[in-house]
């Protein structure tokens, strides 16, 4: 790999973003394509496919045989609310390889005896979040039914580029979180990226069975192609 490529291709890494390697196999040329470009590649649907599976493979293509090499930060889960779903929801998204937060300033919720083997802080949400680097791999889960955590949390995961940020709640409770942070400044188009009711519906009753729900619609919308119209 040439320096310059491989300066790169660090820089991109470092920064937690996506960023791929397309290797021609007849010439043995490299070049490096940014997730942010990858749209308007010759390569577009090839790479937006490895990208959102992140897996890296050989490909046909009109301009012969390649391989795709992507490089794609860890995906990360912020959770606020130390509560039942989390407790299962925590480990479900660490075996699928999830760096996992749980933030509730309620000390006698967030310990970790309570969830062991995951980061738990014990602080407000303004204090919790900043230094979490909240991004585009990041999915954000507001499940405390308290508008004090969960409401500045949402508004911190907006104001970003969470790939999923959803709340728990029904859809009257939802209307009207939603004409709170409404009421806070936040714009329509950013209100129509909360997924509430929270999770998949299939039907989930017991804190096990919502915390399934919400994995699936997480990892749905980490992995399957978004039509720019919905994503508008």
């Amino acid at each position: 790999m040439k320096l310059e490529i491989l300066q790169a291709l660090n820089a991109e890494r470092a920064a937690r973003r996506a960023v791929a390697v397309v290797t021609d196999i007849a010439s043995g040329e490299q070049r490096l394509v940014k997730a942010a470009d990858a749209g308007k590649d010759l390569l577009a649907d090839v790479l937006d496919k490895h990208l959102r599976m992140a897996k890296s493979g050989m490909e046909e293509t009109a301009q012969g045989k390649v391989f795709v090499t992507v490089h794609v930060p860890s995906p990360q889960l912020v959770i606020t609310g130390a509560v039942h779903i989390s407790q299962v929801l925590a480990p479900i998204a660490k075996l699928l390889d999830y760096d996992v937060t749980i933030i509730d300033p309620r000390t006698a919720f967030a310990s970790p005896e309570r969830f062991p083997d995951v980061k738990v802080v014990a602080e407000w949400p303004d204090v919790a979040l900043p230094p979490l680097n909240v991004d585009r791999y990041t999915a954000f889960v507001a499940v405390t039914h308290d508008p004090k955590i969960d409401d500045p949390a949402l508004i911190h995961a907006l104001e970003r580029d969470c790939f999923y940020i959803g709340a728990l709640g029904s859809r009257k409770t939802n209307a009207k979180r939603l004409a709170r942070l409404k009421e806070a400044g936040l714009r329509d188009d950013q209100l129509s990226r909360i997924h509430a009711p929270i999770g998949l519906d299939i039907g989930a009753v017991s804190p096990a069975e919502i915390a399934v729900s919400i994995m699936a619609e997480i990892t749905q919308r980490l992995r399957q192609k978004v039509d720019k119209a919905e994503a508008a």
